[in-house]
């Protein structure tokens, strides 16, 4: 207590750019600040001591690729220069240049980007919760879930095994049919593919929301013979049963479908978490992204606000490879902001999404906003390659950890020298 008998004012930490997030989003964007102004104050709130690469986690759900080569600590991750507050986001106070933290801190920012990754929604789905991890359910997109879903596809005697895909954005949106078309590799390997029926569940209208790679993926569900059920959207699951309860969208309407499993991999429904979904920052629609401008990734009713990655408000697909893209323009028009100058950096909505269709097959899809392909290599981009199996599995974790995270911006030149294209 002070001599006037009142408490004294908390104190509020200042910094010039305060980055929420502390995964490939924050560690890239922080690292290029770093390498581009290495007098900027730059402060990352992240709360995990993990840092995961998880693209990888697909390999690892098919016994391919060591889950704990999928870890760093995230201390290792920090970039030199750069502060890190081990504390999550409570709510944003844009108005004033201020948020709080969960351990009640204050504070205060020059810029604010936010990119605190996705929330999986796993209450979405009645009984996923408690499901998960046990008889047969299983998700590649949980932490450590991966191990799970090879434990399952390893000893599967064989039976139904059904894959989801949601009714909203996810981060990677091809990791749910890539562990299928791994999974009928496993089938065939261990003998038990004649046993298993393989379907994949999906809630939207087709198998891959890019129109150039659909007849390839089509194609390659008929070779495999997996069965296709389009607008099908996982609401509950009941274990004890093992079935996997639909709503299915038809013209005359909506109605209920039950299919039995014995293994199913779900893809959960995802969106911004809470905390950015219920602040000032985020867009009204369903999601709740920060509501960024597509090209410039300003805020848009906020100025010294910006966003990239998995919470943003960008129409693209939600991967590390889009945000290798990102950073480097949210890192020019910040500057520039700081600085009073023009915002002249523009993203044209590029992501990458590697399609596994197999053990050394690979179509690496590569697009822009407009789903216009947008291949770094001279081949169509189409076609299942060995050759971007290599760069899945073996180049791009490299690349991940040694590149991009140290604010590297030249790695399409480096990769394609390695794969010597």
């Amino acid at each position: 207590m002070s001599a006037t008998g009142t408490s004294p004012a908390p104190s509020i930490a200042q910094h010039q750019v305060v980055i929420v997030g502390g995964g490939a989003a924050g560690i890239t964007v922080a690292a290029q600040l770093k390498d581009r102004d290495a007098a900027l104050d730059v402060l990352i709130i992240e709360p995990s001591s993990q840092h995961y690469y998880q693209p990888a986690w697909t390999l690892v759900g098919a016994g391919c690729y060591d889950y704990e080569q999928t870890i760093q600590p995230e201390q290792s991750c920090i970039p030199p220069g750069v502060k890190w507050m081990q504390d999550g986001v409570e709510s944003f106070d844009p108005e004033h240049n201020q948020l709080q933290t969960r351990s009640g801190k204050t504070v205060s920012y020059q810029a604010l980007v936010v990119c605190p990754g996705i929330q999986l929604d796993w209450k979405s789905v009645a009984g996923l919760e408690e499901a998960l991890g046990k008889n047969g359910v299983c998700s590649n997109y949980a932490i450590e879930g991966a191990k799970y879903t090879w434990q399952l596809l390893n000893e599967f005697k064989g039976g139904n095994v059904l894959f989801t895909f949601p009714a909203t954005p996810i981060k990677c949106a091809g990791a749910p049919q890539k562990i299928m078309y791994l999974a009928d590799d496993i089938f065939r390997r261990n003998g038990v593919r004649t046993r298993s029926n393989l379907t994949y569940c999906t809630a939207g209208p087709k198998i891959f929301a890019i129109a150039t790679f659909v007849d390839p993926l089509m194609q390659v569900l008929e070779r495999k013979e997996i069965t296709l059920k389009t607008k099908h959207n996982l609401k509950e699951i009941r274990p004890e049963a093992k079935e996997a309860v639909f709503e299915v969208t038809t013209d005359e309407g909506t109605n209920t479908v039950v299919l039995p499993y014995d293994i199913l991999h779900v893809a959960p429904p995802m969106s911004a978490p809470d905390f950015i979904k219920n602040s000032p920052l985020a867009i009204s629609a369903p999601g709740g992204w920060v509501d960024v401008h597509k090209h410039t990734l300003q805020h848009n009713r906020y100025p010294n606000v910006f966003s990239l990655g998995d919470a943003s408000s960008l129409p693209t697909s939600k991967t590390a490879a889009a945000i290798r893209k990102e950073a480097p323009v949210l890192v020019e028009n910040l500057l520039s902001y700081l600085q009073q100058q023009p915002l002249t950096a523009s993203y044209n909505g590029y992501s990458c999404c590697p399609l596994i269709t197999g053990f050394g097959k690979t179509i690496m899809a590569e697009f822009d906003y407009d789903g216009k392909p947008e291949p770094s290599f001279p081949l169509d981009p189409t076609k299942e390659r060995y050759s971007m199996w290599v760069l899945k599995r073996h180049v791009l974790p490299w690349v991940y950890w040694n590149r991009m995270l140290k604010g590297k911006q030249h790695e399409g030149e480096l990769i394609r020298s390695w794969m010597k294209v």
